[in-house]
């Protein structure tokens, strides 16, 4: 059995994020145990032993919750109790299989007191299927608990957050993944100093699995547990080198700088852990200019690094979708390198000025169209030109976006915030969710050349125009205006 299922926290007070072991703490002690939990948190932080620990509470035989001892709590400790379920959302994400789970929810317990269904990544669901579990999570029987889990609880729909007792388990701490660690260095009867601990947790990304998994490995290939051999072990100091790296992007070398970053993902590093690293070395710096801490990056000024914070944040961002992993990355590096010391705030290139357009002369038989007019602000303006280039640029980095945006049309700008006129209210929810809004807006401030917060507003769609009457193209898409199940379909299909 690996470390971290070994030595997994098997009471309340065991849970090493405190806010959360507070909380359940204080919810069990009231012996009203709500019907539907929410956990949300980033991942490896305790989440499902949390689940798992309110099941055993729940169900079992003893006076002591939990005794870790009787049946109900042992079965649930080895993943055979039938009473407690845990799907994973990303799996069983439909509509169909929320029915299914419905109509089994209906059944009483087989042996224990509750039935406990944990549902892992619940943000998964699809719209359709979080509406049907919510008409559960309303009216749910005696005999049934909920513990719905999530890393990403802004997309789950707000109706279901709100009929559940949301803990929230934030990233640990270090001091709390070395009171993690220290439970398997005692159990495997270990020699490590606190020091060889604090290595790991640094390593760790704030995940207690992810740190148990480092000194699991530590152990396997019986490696020294002195502070100097856990640290070259580590990433930081002997995969990664991230003070070389960025001495090249100070130099602004960008042929070492990209050999670097290919050296560095050959030995197998992911390019997840090395942008994380940039950005915690340049945030450390940001903070030391801000008087807080020490500066790690004096050769920088302050501008520099905010501008290395956001290149590589949105690098960071858009690598997950990105079809070759460390492209993104590498594009930051380029960026950064070539752009003119003389604009040290522009990161992005500026859009190529685009001429006005003509529209043709009237003739004496026919009189002239309407004339087409941007919208204009008191600084810039979104003409149908540097609309089609928003789609443009927003498509490579997000299709759903992009496929967003052609059910929506610019309504007003004035300098500093686009209001969007969307179609169909699904279309708005997604557009204003924390990720598609915070990428929309980097890239029209790329394009205007200035910080731009994107609003949206629900409007009503163009009407179509009979094929015989001769029209102007819409200022909305690129094509003519899609329906909206084809729009949805290639939203879910990206």
């Amino acid at each position: 059995m690996t470390f971290y299922l070994k030595y997994r926290p098997q009471k309340i007070e065991e849970l090493d994020i405190a806010e959360a072991r507070e909380s359940l703490s204080r919810i069990v002690a009231s012996s009203k145990i709500p019907h539907a939990f929410l956990f949300s948190g980033p991942k490896g932080t305790g989440k499902t032993s949390a689940a798992r620990i309110i099941a055993k509470i729940v169900n079992c035989e003893s006076k002591v919750k939990p005794c870790n001892k009787c049946l109900q709590c042992t079965s649930i400790n080895k993943g055979s109790n039938i009473d407690v379920i845990e799907l994973d959302a990303a799996s069983h994400r439909g509509i169909e299989d929320v029915r299914l789970l419905r109509d089994a929810v209906k059944l009483a317990p087989a042996k224990a007191t509750k039935k406990v269904y944990i549902i892992d990544e619940v943000h998964m669901l699809t719209l359709e299927a979080s509406n049907a579990l919510l008409k559960t999570l309303e009216e749910p029987p005696e005999h049934v608990i909920f513990i719905l889990a999530t890393t990403n609880p802004e997309k789950l729909i707000e109706t279901v957050r709100s009929r559940t007792t949301n803990i929230v388990f934030r990233k640990a701490t270090a001091d709390e993944i070395v009171r993690s660690l220290s439970r398997a260095v005692k159990g495997e009867k270990m020699k490590v100093k606190a020091e060889s601990l604090k290595e790991i947790a640094a390593a760790s990304g704030g995940s207690f699995r992810d740190a148990v998994k480092i000194l699991e490995q530590l152990a396997l290939e019986k490696r020294k547990l002195d502070a100097k051999s856990v640290s070259e072990f580590l990433f930081q100091t002997k995969d990664i080198n991230i003070r070389e790296l960025i001495n090249l992007l100070i130099a602004k070398n960008t042929k070492a700088a990209l050999i670097e970053v290919e050296r560095i993902s050959g030995r197998g590093v992911s390019i997840n852990n090395l942008s994380e690293s940039l950005l915690v070395s340049f945030r450390e710096s940001l903070r030391g200019k801000m008087g807080i801490g020490s500066d790690n990056l004096k050769e920088l000024d302050k501008d520099d690094v905010l501008a290395l914070i956001k290149l590589f944040s949105r690098a960071a961002s858009e690598t997950k979708n990105a079809l070759l992993e460390q492209l993104p990355l590498e594009i930051a590096i380029v960026e950064w390198c070539e752009r003119s010391k003389e604009s040290p705030q522009i990161i992005r290139a500026e859009p190529k000025e685009i001429p006005p357009k003509t529209e043709p002369k009237p003739t004496p038989a026919e009189s002239s169209p309407a004339p087409r007019t941007a919208l204009k602000g008191s600084v810039k303006e979104i003409s149908e030109e540097i609309w089609k280039l928003i789609l443009a640029t927003v498509k490579p980095i997000n299709t759903s976006i992009e496929a967003l945006l052609r059910a929506a049309r610019p309504m007003e700008y004035d300098g500093k915030v686009l209001t969007l006129g969307v179609y169909y209210r699904f279309h708005k929810e997604r557009l204003e969710e924390g990720s598609h809004r915070r990428i929309l807006e980097d890239v029209v401030a790329g394009i205007m050349g200035a910080p731009v917060r994107v609003v949206c507003t629900l409007t009503e769609p163009p009407a179509k125009v009979e094929a015989k009457v001769p029209e102007e193209k819409t200022v909305l898409t690129e094509g003519e205006d899609e329906d909206i199940i084809k729009i949805a379909e290639e939203i879910f299909g990206n």
